[in-house]
Formats: structure tokens, sequence, C-alpha cells
């Protein structure tokens, strides 16, 4: 773990580390802000807390000293198990670090640990690319991960918030919500995702109904960009000939007149344009 650490904390450069494990009231223990885990099982924490009842705490957690409180960098699940069991300390190793560097390490320790959801994968990566300013392909190689898997799972994070949600609660899998981001609306995805919950979709049933909504969005879009224009009714073509009958019987006076027509959504336009002097034919 100091290795994964050191990648992005630049441990091995800040000078030795303070490695001596010390008893801290667990009531003086807050939370990381940038704890990238949301969703925490209690039967877990319970399973949890019974090993550490029968065997002790065998890996002290990380904190860092912050104003008159110990604030988490490693080992929240480990901190909330001896909360259960109503111990009054806990085995701790107290680093010297930064904002950053506690960020780093937080989202570094989950990270490296199964059991995440995909939503608090992406987070976790999101918070890592703007605390370093890194790109995503930089990013992926320092976490030994490829770029491909950092990407689709920031994508993850461009989708509403109740499909992120059924993400955390796993109501739906990463590739159920893989699925949505090829639907451009919102409210489409929110739909589908309903539906899926509802009807207990697989993940081929989800992309079967995507495909087909995203046909239906194609054929629409088409039917709008070529609108089919009604036909003139039987008073209007009756009117139109009546122009051109009136134009043609002013040209027989040896008058040219030019005219223009548009068939409009409202209306048929003619535009007349009548010479104020006769033109006479050259010889």
């Amino acid at each position: 773990m100091k290795e994964a650490w050191g990648r992005f904390i630049n441990l091995r450069d800040s000078g030795p580390q303070n490695t001596q494990v010390v008893d801290i009231p667990v009531d003086q223990i807050v939370s990381n802000p940038y704890q990238p885990r949301t969703v925490f099982n209690q039967e877990a924490i319970e399973e949890l807390a019974k090993t550490i009842h029968t065997h002790g705490v065998i890996q002290p957690i990380v904190v860092r000293k912050k104003d008159k409180s110990y604030e988490l960098i490693a080992g929240e699940r480990r901190w909330r198990a001896v909360c259960h069991l109503g111990w009054t300390t806990i085995p701790a190793i107290v680093r010297d670090m930064n904002d950053a560097q506690t960020a780093s390490a937080a989202l570094i320790e989950n990270l490296q640990r199964e059991g995440l959801t995909p939503i608090e994968e992406a987070v976790a990566y999101q918070q890592l690319l703007e605390l370093h300013g890194l790109t995503q392909e930089s990013l992926a190689q320092r976490l030994g991960k490829g770029q491909s898997t950092i990407a689709n799972k920031i994508r993850l994070l461009n989708l509403p918030e109740s499909v992120q949600q059924s993400l955390l609660t796993k109501a739906i899998t990463e590739r159920h919500a893989r699925a949505l981001l090829a639907i451009p609306s919102e409210e489409m995805q929110i739909e589908l995702l309903e539906e899926c919950i509802e009807k207990g979709w697989n993940v081929k049933q989800m992309e079967e109904r995507v495909k087909a909504k995203i046909s239906g969005l194609e054929q629409a879009q088409q039917k709008q960009a070529k609108p089919r224009r009604k036909g003139l009714s039987k008073d209007v073509r009756l009117a139109v000939n009546t122009i051109r009958q009136s134009l043609e019987m002013i040209e027989n006076t040896g008058l040219t007149v030019v005219c223009e027509e548009a068939d409009e959504e409202e209306y048929y336009q003619f535009t007349i344009k009548v010479p104020k002097q006769k033109i006479e034919p050259q010889a």
C-alpha cells in the first residue's frame, strides 16, 4: 500500500514517516471527506466486528492530526467495526500529510480493495485527475490499469442521478448503465432504467431496448428533416390557376411580367413584378 501511495503523494521524498502504533480515542476520529466508499454494508461491518472482537485489530488504521481530532486516511471499515463493538480506543499510525496527500491516499487505498461500486470508482478516478492535473492515460499508468477502463468508468458520471444511484445500490450492473449511455436523452435514460428494474431485464434485453429506442429516434429525425407538404385544396388550386391566367392575359398585351411562385407551409405565395414601361422587342 505504501508503494501505491508513493506514486501520488511522494512518501519516499517527504522524509522518514512515523510508523509507531498508538491507541487513540475512537470518538476523536472523523471520516475523510475524500472517502470514495459511500455505501457501507452493515452486515459486513458486524462480521468484521466479530473478527476484531476475537483477534483484535491486526492492521492499524492510518490517520492524520487535524485540529483537535484525527482524520482517517485508511481503515474506515475497521474504525466503524470498533465503534460497533463499543471500544473506546483503536490502534493507529499517525501520518504527517497535507490535504492533497491525505485525499490521494484515501482514494488509492480504497481503489486497491474490492467492493467499490462502479460509481464510487468513477468518482475516485475523477478526483485523482483533478487533484494532480493528470490525463486519463497517465492516471491509468500510475494505477496499472488500462486507459479505456478509466475512461469507461468516468463516462458513468454523465448518467442521470437516478441511474447513478441505481448503480450504487446495485439495482443494475455497470453493463446496464453503459448501454444507457448511447441514449442522448436523460428523460429516455430514466424511462428505460425504470422499465429495466420493473421487468428485471438482463444486459442483453437492455441493449436490445436501447437499440430499438435509438432506431425510433433516427426515424423520427428523418421524418422531421423531410416534412411532407400537404397538396393544395380545390379552392386554392382554382385561385392559383386564376392568377396564372391573369398573368398570361397581361403578357398578351406586350408587357413582360416577372412572376415567382413559392409553396409555403401556411400559404401559396406569388411575387409579381410589372415593368412601368413597355419593353419593345428588339429588331
